[in-house]
This record gives structure tokens, sequence and C-alpha cells, in this order.
């Protein structure tokens, strides 16, 4: 017997993968084993104890070896795992690697590696309370511990966005929605263009998100410690008076580290009800460690603020938390308004998605919420302790070495030094080299004109004798 077919459609062949609509769903052997071989590799790779560090294979390479994958029928998962193992996976940098001290490196934890494949797994929908309440609780107990370690009120709390500039770009958002607001309160015009203030030596984020937004950036110089002070900021803020909807101060510049006036910042901000967002994407996590809160006295006084989580954090790419001291100006300005969205926005609901640019969202805070839960905070600050620490261990060896010096004093985890007498072209073969030997991923960095080398510690398997190593072949 034969089930009818509607008219028109080409008939049925059994086992014709193209009249299996539900094959690549379905709960078959097939799937069975297809995810066994993927959980096999992914758990052979998170317990890996001597990572290799690896290296970028050129385009033609990757054409060579890569190339012709995807096809009609598929190649299978176990082709297509042993591609991305043996091919693939080692033409990527590891970004957890101990000997990776480039950019800012990733350190997740092996509790956050591991439950990332969770929330994966749980095809979980993480912009509503409605479809996932309990991850959503999950990610506000993080937010809440970190909102409060940063001095805010009780009443503080935001969303996990997908990475520092997009959350950068929320918090700016909403700062100038709620300058809008104030001006058609006070019957005030807005201005011709809106601005926003920042140091010389803010991220690049904060560029792009005012180009995105179609606003000016005012860049205010930083004093000779490479800080950003109030005083810069009252005088860019009395120069464009009307126009600056916010200030944005850094808790942890990128190259070097460093922690701006936030205390004088903030007294001035306050003082003409502009609003105040703390960039702390990188650095913000050391004030986890209490000897080094009074670097970032202000941040309490924050209207915004942004910390990584996949940077300092140890959690997996990506996460961002952005935390708002009053969300509810967050979700004037973000809430989306459609008819099939009205279920939720009429709600007083907890939706992570009027928080921030981003309506569909992963639940990205879970692999956080559940390594902190696994291991407590305790050892979080310990681990965060130690970057710092070895820091400035690391700093005092290169002082004490001919022919190395350091560029400035680090503040938090991130080492500037030069080699004497070196050209731009001899920093590169250097750092080629050191790549090519798979000892140590570290690019050169520059500083005013000037080619130097910088180490960016996180990982807490970071040792001072494998940096002792890297000084070595500097000789």
């Amino acid at each position: 017997m034969t089930a009818d077919v509607p008219d028109g459609a080409p008939p049925r062949t059994p086992g014709s993968p193209a009249q299996e609509p539900d094959r690549m769903h379905a709960i078959s052997p097939e799937t069975k084993a297809t995810v066994d071989e993927v959980l096999d590799y992914a758990r052979r790779r998170a317990v890996w104890e001597d990572i290799p560090l690896d290296k970028p294979l050129t385009p033609r390479d990757l054409s060579r070896l890569a190339a012709g994958s995807i096809t009609a029928a598929g190649i299978g998962a176990r082709r297509a795992t042993s591609l991305f193992e043996n091919v693939l996976a080692p033409a990527c940098v590891t970004t957890d690697h101990p000997g990776y001290l480039s950019f800012i490196p990733s350190a997740p934890t092996k509790a956050a590696i591991a439950f990332d494949l969770v929330v994966s797994a749980s095809s979980i929908y993480g912009g509503s309370w409605m479809e996932g309440s309990g991850a959503v609780f999950a990610e506000n107990e993080v937010l809440h511990w970190l909102a409060a370690e940063f001095g805010l009120p009780a009443g503080a709390g935001g969303v996990f966005m997908q990475g520092g500039t997009i959350g950068n770009l929320s918090a700016l958002v909403t700062a100038r929605d709620a300058a809008r607001r104030r001006n058609r309160e006070a019957g005030r015009p807005d201005p011709a263009r809106w601005a926003v203030v920042c140091s010389a030596e803010a991220h690049s984020s904060i560029t792009s998100a005012a180009a995105v937004m179609d606003v000016d950036v005012v860049a205010a110089p930083p004093g000779d410690d490479g800080r950003l002070h109030g005083g810069a900021v009252a005088r860019a803020l009395d120069e464009n008076a009307e126009a600056v909807f916010a200030v944005v101060a850094t808790g942890g510049t990128t190259n070097f580290g460093i922690v701006d006036d936030i205390a004088s910042i903030a007294a001035e901000t306050k003082a003409r009800e502009v609003w105040l967002h703390i960039d702390g994407a990188y650095g913000l996590a050391a004030m986890l460690v209490p000897r080094m809160r009074p670097a970032f006295a202000g941040v309490e006084l924050a209207d915004s603020l942004i910390v990584d989580p996949h940077k300092w954090l140890f959690a997996p790419f990506d996460a961002c938390a952005l935390i708002y001291r009053d969300p509810a100006g967050a979700k004037l300005a973000h809430t989306q308004k459609a008819e099939y969205l009205d279920t939720l926005t009429e709600t007083a609901d907890w939706n992570p998605s009027d928080l921030g640019i981003q309506l569909t969202r992963r639940a990205r805070g879970l692999p956080l919420w559940f390594s902190l839960a696994t291991h407590g905070t305790d050892l979080y600050r310990a681990a965060i302790d130690h970057g710092i620490t070895l820091a400035q261990q690391i700093a005092d060896e290169i002082t004490a070495r001919a022919g190395l010096s350091l560029v400035r004093d680090p503040q938090l985890s991130v080492v500037v030094f030069r080699r004497e007498g070196w050209t731009p072209a001899d920093y590169q073969r250097w750092s080629d080299g050191l790549l090519e030997d798979q000892v140590a991923f570290v690019v050169p960095s520059s500083h005013r004109g000037e080619t130097v080398l910088r180490f960016a510690i996180i990982s807490p398997l970071t040792t001072y004798d494998r940096l002792v190593d890297i000084l070595d072949t500097l000789a």
C-alpha cells in the first residue's frame, strides 16, 4: 500500500535523501553517530593537556587541503570532523594557549567550555523571559553579582551581548535616547550634531559606534600618565556644551591596560548631567581583586558599563556583560515594536532583547554562570590576581635586562616594552619566528609611532618561566 501523493508532487523514492526532509533532524542511528563523533572530538579537544599553539595557513594551502567539503550528498560526519581536526583547526591560532600573549587572549575554564555545548544542545532562545526564563534568571544572577562588585545600586541590571563593540554601541544609543528625552521634556531642540567625549586612547569601538550612530567624537587628550582626567573632560564638555550626550571612560585600555581617572571624570559628568559610560571590556574584571579597587574609584557612579567575560572572566567567545544603572532607560531605547512581539512587549517581564541592539540572542551568559557556580568567586579573584602579579614580575625582569626597557609600568596585566635598536622589520621577523617555532604568539604593537612589544597576560597557565624563555629569544 502506498501513501497518497499530492497532485503535481514528484513520486517518493524510499531512501532518497531528497525525499526525506526530516533526515537531518530525525533521531536515527546516523544522527546518534554524528553526535557521538562531534562530542568525542569536543571532549578530546577540551581536555587536551599539551594544547598546540598552531598557526595560520595561506589561502592557497587551505584551498588545496580543504576545498570541496560542501557537496550535494554531504561527506559525512566522520570525514567532516576529520577535516576540521586535522586541517582547519590547526590553521587557527589557539587563543587560550598560555603562550598566546597578543591582543587580549581568551582563557575559558573547562567548565565554561563544556557548558557552552549544553547551551547549544538545549535550543534555548535567550531574548525573552517567556521563552527562556530559566536561562535569563541564571544570567541575571551573574549580572547582579557583577553590578554589586562594581558598586552599582540594587536596581542595576543588563544583558549579555555579543562583544564589547556591540555593548558600547547599545549603551551609547541608550545615552543619546535619554538626552533626546530630556530635551523634549525641557522644550529644548536637539543639536544639529550630537557628540560623544572619550580619550584619544579609547578603544576603536567607540569611534566605530559613533560612525554607526552618525555622531561626532570629541577626543580629549590624556595626561602624561596615559589616563584621561576630569580637567580634560571638563574642557571638552564646555566647548561642546549642547552637543555631548555621553562621556566614555576606559577601565583598562587594550594597548596598555591603563585605567582612566574615573572619579574625576564622573564628577564632571554628574555636575553637567551627562551620561557616563565605562568601557571596561578588558580591565574592569580587575575590580574583583580587592587591592585593585582604588584604581577604579568612580565606577560606582557610571550610568552604564561593559566588561567582556571572554577576556578576563574566563568564558568562551563571545560574551559582553552590559550593565545599566537604571535599565528602564535602555528598555525605552531598545524595545522593538511589532504586532508579533506584542505578547512580549506588553508585559513587565525582563526581556534581554529590550536592553541592547539584538533581538535574536543566544543565552551567552550561561557558560560564565556555570563556571562561577562550579568554582566559586574566590577562585576567579585568584586567577585575575595571578595576571596582575605576573605582569609586575616580568616587568621587573625586563627592567633588569640590558637591551630591554619598559615603555610604561604596568597597571593591570599588560606589559609594553621595547628591544633597543630594533627596527619594525626586526620585530616582525622575531614575531614570525616565534610563532613558526610554536614558542608563543607575540605580535608587535606601536605607541606614538614607535614599534614596541606587548605581553597581554590572561591565562592562569601562563608562567613566569614561560615569559622569561620568550625574553631570552630577544638577546
